[in-house]
């Protein structure tokens, strides 16, 4: 099993993360950390770490900041970026010491399982060991070139559908499709949309909310707290 330890600010999304690795087999999550001296402290706690999923935006230091120290330390550990920073100067530096990949947020389960599949891959290339035709480098480089798979119907964008995920996973209860709207800035047709799909795939659980009169009020929950 590839060990893996979830680090994320937002514990909830740490939670969703880790619960997405464990349904990639092939992979255990050991651990997850909120913080970067929590990710620190336990890269040197935890009996083995294959991979870190790293989030960058973190409450004392930085995600990259975080490799650097791991790397001052002598821990040789892979790392996967899963963060919201989207310059080019973050992505860079990112390349410049180490990570193997960059996954932006918002994403779907797809795009995760698709970069954790392709670093699966690449470990097994590895342990092949001895040395390496330039065939075999290509095919160890290409390991990592993976595409995210989208996972939804044709004319579904990914990014949209993760934003609506995120923003319901995120509440504290139930919304509408304006709400949703209001809190992501897409239209409250999309929204509507893209609620209804998540209904349909079982990610969301719709409930109705009656007023005094009228018909009443559409609103979904994220499913895990159905």
């Amino acid at each position: 099993m590839i060990e893996v330890l979830v680090v994320d600010d937002d514990t909830r999304v740490a939670r969703v993360n880790a619960a997405y690795v464990e349904k990639v087999p092939g992979f255990h999550v050991a651990g997850q950390a909120h913080s970067a001296l929590d990710a620190l402290r336990r890269v040197e706690a935890l009996p083995r770490v294959d991979l870190v999923l790293l989030d960058h935006y973190l409450p004392d230091r930085t995600g990259l900041e975080v490799v650097q120290e791991m790397r001052r330390l002598g821990h040789q550990t892979d790392v996967i970026m899963v963060t919201a920073a989207r310059d080019v100067s973050t992505v860079q530096a990112a390349m410049r010491q180490g990570a193997l990949q960059y996954l932006v947020k918002p994403f779907a389960f797809a795009g995760l399982r698709a970069k954790l599949e392709a670093y699966a891959e690449l470990r097994r290339t590895l342990d092949g060991g001895g040395e390496a035709e330039q065939a075999e480098v290509d095919r160890i480089f290409g390991a990592l070139s993976a595409p995210s798979e989208p996972g939804l119907p044709k004319g579904y964008s990914p990014t949209t559908a993760e934003l609506v995920r995120q923003c319901l996973m995120k509440a504290d209860g139930a919304l509408s499709a304006q709400e949703i709207a209001e809190r992501t800035g897409v239209s409250r047709q999309t929204a509507q949309r893209y609620l209804k799909l998540l209904e349909r795939t079982g990610r969301a659980r719709l409930t109705l909310k009656y007023g005094d009169a009228g018909r009443p009020e559409h609103r979904y929950v994220w499913a895990t707290r159905a």
